[in-house]
């Protein structure tokens, strides 16, 4: 059984296929309604630079593009910007990038963390790198959206064990929690391998409060909060999600 060490788990697993179909073969239309739904909030002028932060296959960027804006997307997984580069245009492209390492600078008017890619390093100093990678993209009032797990809601409706097929295959999911992360343990079990995989994801439990903190420390201000991808109001116990929208308003370069 081949088992992901736990500082680079993120590697591995993401440029896993098996990765892509459990997460991502899922309803289009959801992610079309959310980014329907956050550009009707933003408003955001034509042909506005967007920078998507832990892209993968560019399914965000993709529909971004769409819309009229000129969006790059990075990720640090290879395979899947392999894949997205073929899909890119004049207003579309992709790059592989480690978030946590400085990518343009004073160049985005908008910047996107969706889907809780976000949380998984080691330390709290690569966590907040990746935060100054995002503010330091941004102009001057450019805004970032961060879209995040609702720690509070997470562990009252945990799941601790589930099972999934998907094209004949197999995935044993279990999670749990402590005081300072989300784990989950996926065992893929398919006929074409010789043994069965298994990788384990760890997350932070990241409060408000903590991306405030993080957020202001590099210059960037939270502004709106919402609980849900139809932008309801935000509830502790209640919400989902924790989507944020915070604006660049003290450059720290």
């Amino acid at each position: 059984m081949l088992l992901m060490p736990e500082k680079t788990w993120f590697k591995g697993w993401f440029n896993s296929p098996y990765y892509h179909k459990l997460y991502f073969q899922r309803d289009e239309a959801e992610a079309a309604a959310f980014i329907n739904k956050l550009i009707d909030h933003l408003k955001p002028a034509p042909l506005s630079t967007m920078l998507d932060v832990a892209c993968g296959k560019g399914r965000h960027s993709i529909l971004l593009s769409t819309k009229g804006f000129d969006v790059t997307g990075i990720d640090l997984s290879e395979d899947s910007i392999l894949e997205a580069k073929e899909l890119e245009t004049e207003h579309l492209q992709f790059f592989l990038h480690d978030m946590r390492l400085p990518f343009w600078i004073n160049y985005f008017d908008y910047a996107f963390n969706f889907f809780t890619s976000f949380g998984y390093f080691k330390t709290r100093r690569e966590h907040d790198n990746s935060i100054r990678t995002i503010a330091q993209s941004l102009k001057h009032n450019g805004v970032f959206v961060l879209d995040y797990l609702n720690v509070h809601y997470a562990e009252d409706h945990l799941v601790h064990k589930s099972e999934k097929q998907i094209d004949e295959v197999n995935y044993f999911i279990t999670k749990w929690y402590d005081e300072t992360h989300f784990y989950k343990k996926i065992v893929v079990e398919d006929e074409n391998l010789e043994d069965p995989l298994e990788y384990t994801e760890k997350v932070a439990k990241f409060s408000l409060g903590d991306f405030t903190d993080m957020f202001a420390f590099q210059g960037l201000q939270i502004q709106e909060v919402y609980g849900d991808y139809a932008f309801n109001n935000y509830d502790v116990r209640k919400s989902p999600r924790l989507l944020m929208i915070a604006r660049k308003i003290n450059p720290r370069l």
